[in-house]
C-alpha cells in the first residue's frame, strides 16, 4: 500500500496537491466550455447542406 505519511511536510504537500487538482479541473472545464462555444460558432457560420 502507499505510504502517505508526510509528517513535517504534510501542511505544505496536501494543500499543494489540492490546489493543483482544482487548477487542473478548472483548465479542463474551461477547455470544454470553449470547445462547445467554438463548435456552436462554427455551425452558425457554415452553410447548411440539405442534400
Amino acid at each position: 500500500m502507499f505510504d502517505l505519511d508526510m509528517s513535517p511536510y504534510a501542511a505544505f504537500v496536501w494543500p499543494a496537491w489540492g490546489i493543483s487538482a482544482l487548477v487542473l479541473g478548472a483548465v479542463v472545464l474551461r477547455t470544454l466550455v470553449a470547445a462547445r462555444r467554438w463548435s456552436r460558432a462554427l455551425k452558425a457560420i457554415q452553410p447548411e447542406d440539405d442534400a
